[in-house]
């Protein structure tokens, strides 16, 4: 899978293995918390911010509307006000053409991904969103300064990055995104999940 270049990536490898006489298989995991689909804490852009394990698990949980916009190569406010979200939409999952990368299995980072600007950022504070997922590695612009995470997190809005959104189509549906509880981290690999409802 693509890493965010300089990352370690993900490395997993067995340090006790049942085929060599061992009593059990032992596997080791070593990973940069930022590596496939994964959440953003506070703390990853702000001095001050909190950790993993404050996240809320009632905005991780919970009915969200996946969006889809194919044409745009960056979303701007623009684009989000046209979308004319249902009432009172609180989780926001944005599908871009990023999907195809990992439909078809492009591995190699790629820097011309489709983010947020930091108008589209604030536009999502504004409106009252808790949660903006992306379909991914970064909810910024590979080239852009760190102001669009800055003004999500500020406004305590939880980040979800790194999401396959291939063939899911528009509309809403219940979220289940479960981060890895590791206490202190910036950031933690998470287990995301829709249900159509």
């Amino acid at each position: 899978m693509p890493v965010w270049p300089g990352s370690p990536g993900f490395k997993l490898y067995r340090t006790m293995n049942l085929a060599a006489g061992d009593e059990a298989n032992v596997s080791q995991l070593d990973t940069d918390v930022h590596v496939g689909t994964h959440v953003d804490a506070p703390c990853h852009f702000l001095l001050e911010g909190t950790a993993v394990e404050e996240l809320s698990l009632d905005v991780l949980i919970g009915p969200a509307y996946v969006a889809y916009l194919p044409e745009v190569k960056a979303v701007t406010a623009a684009d989000l006000e046209e979308l004319n979200l249902p009432p009172n939409t609180t989780r926001l999952l944005l599908s871009t053409t990023n999907s195809q990368l990992w439909a078809n299995n492009i591995t190699e980072f790629n820097k011309d991904f489709v983010a947020l600007t930091a108008d589209g950022a604030q536009w999502l504070a504004d409106k009252g969103i808790r949660l903006i997922g992306v379909d991914y590695l970064s909810v910024q612009r590979y080239y852009d300064s760190t102001l669009t995470h800055e003004i999500l997190l500020k406004a305590g809005i939880i980040i979800l990055e790194g999401l396959n959104l291939t063939n899911v189509t528009a509309g809403m549906y219940k979220l289940v995104c479960l981060p890895i509880k590791l206490v202190g981290s910036d950031g933690a690999p998470a287990r995301a999940v829709l249900i159509r409802e």
